[in-house]
């Protein structure tokens, strides 16, 4: 009787025609889940180097600012524009900022503006923040004020300040009336346009593992209508801002104090081109700086999360 042997673990068959030899089944397994958990490996958080920033980040922006006051100067010397009240040169911008810095009017100009529109903005997001929602899954309610919304989105916002003149007088609230009726408008719209994006599977993964109501507006529905929700509020800070600008030049007063708006209608009034372009810089550095320092990191966060941040 022949006895029985029990084969041991073959690392490779001869293949057809003494080809290339073959895997056996075990180490095919062994190789595909290796892989797998390749795959699954995420490389830890790594600290970009201080030139990659320098050069990536830092030095783009910058030289396109010295283009344009390279430019801008050129334009100024070879005399392109004549008239000095037209164009003035860069150095006599810098020295209207110089004047405001040692008179301490500059940060009060920035801080007069800002404080308003943040708060503004705020206001704004505390409100069209549960409207978006409840247009957003009120069929109703998105049949009635949805067409509304995306018209006063369309709306000028320099045209709302008349009216509020009118009602509310030259105060701050008037300020504030502007830009809540400029910004609500987008940041509900934002979040209608997100939640419309959310995949319906996610919806109804989150009704069978028990969200409902509020639990499931907050875990479910908020999360995943995150980039269009953000979006919108990138663009209500715009809204808020240009709103607030239209209103500080049409309606002026002591009361008010001196924002940016206020400071280019100086300029307008002086007949003082420099003052009219630090009013003009003043602005654009504000948009930039809140954008850099508030969306910008939102905005990777939010795209992090969902693995779609691509690292250069």
């Amino acid at each position: 009787m022949a006895s029985t042997e029990t084969p041991g673990p073959v690392s490779e068959t001869a293949g057809p025609a003494g080809g290339t030899p073959v895997k056996e089944d075990g180490q095919d397994l062994a190789g595909l889940e290796a892989g797998l958990d390749a795959l699954e490996t995420t490389a830890g958080p790594t600290r970009t180097p201080v030139r990659q920033v320098l050069v990536q980040k830092v030095l783009p922006p910058l030289t396109a600012v010295l283009l344009v006051l390279v430019v801008w100067q050129v334009l100024v010397s070879f005399k392109v524009v004549d008239d000095p009240s037209k164009l003035p040169s860069p150095s006599a911008v810098w020295n209207e900022v110089r004047t405001a810095w040692l008179q301490g009017t500059l940060l009060d100009y920035i801080w007069t503006s800002v404080s308003r529109g943040l708060l503004g903005f705020l206001l704004a997001l505390a409100i069209g923040t549960p409207l978006g929602l409840i247009v957003a899954r009120v069929r109703f309610i998105r049949a009635a004020i949805g067409p509304i919304l995306s018209g006063l989105q369309s709306l000028p916002s320099v045209a709302w300040v008349p009216p509020a003149v009118l009602w509310l007088g030259l105060n701050n609230q008037m300020m504030y009336a502007v830009i809540l009726l400029g910004a609500v408008p987008s940041i509900a719209n934002g979040l209608v346009s997100g939640v419309d994006q959310v995949p319906p599977l996610f919806l109804r993964a989150g009704r069978t593992l028990g969200a409902t109501g509020l639990r499931h507006t907050w875990h479910i529905v908020l999360p995943a209508a995150l980039p269009g929700y953000l979006a919108g509020l990138k663009q209500g800070w715009a809204f808020s801002w240009r709103s607030l600008m239209a209103a500080e030049i049409i309606a002026s007063s002591p009361e008010l104090g001196v924002g940016l708006g206020q400071l280019l209608e100086n300029g307008r009034n002086a007949s003082s081109m420099p003052m009219i372009f630090l009013a003009i810089f003043l602005i654009l550095i504000v948009g930039i700086a809140i954008d850099l320092l508030i969306f910008s990191p939102l905005e990777r966060r939010v795209l992090r999360g969902r693995g779609l941040l691509v690292k250069s």
